[in-house]
């Protein structure tokens, strides 16, 4: 399995495109338009069995990528 993935796109805060890696965090980026910090993580497919089986997902099942928000970098 690879450890390249697709960089960010937007900012999952406030949607801008205006994304910088992260110094700090292998991983992170930081959105210059609200000064965030965050990091996406592929956590797996969900519903790989319920799919196989012909039955629908669990309603409320936990999505497959979810968002770690870390405090914003603050440069003087």
């Amino acid at each position: 399995m690879t450890e390249t993935r697709a960089p960010a796109q937007y900012c999952p805060y406030c949607g801008e495109t205006n994304l910088w890696p992260h110094e700090d965090s292998h991983g992170a980026w930081s959105c210059h338009d609200c000064l965030r910090v965050f990091a996406v993580r592929f956590i797996g497919i969900s519903g790989r069995g319920a799919a196989a089986s012909g039955a629908a997902p669990a309603v409320g099942a936990a999505p497959a990528v979810t968002v770690d928000p870390a405090e914003p970098a603050v440069s003087s």
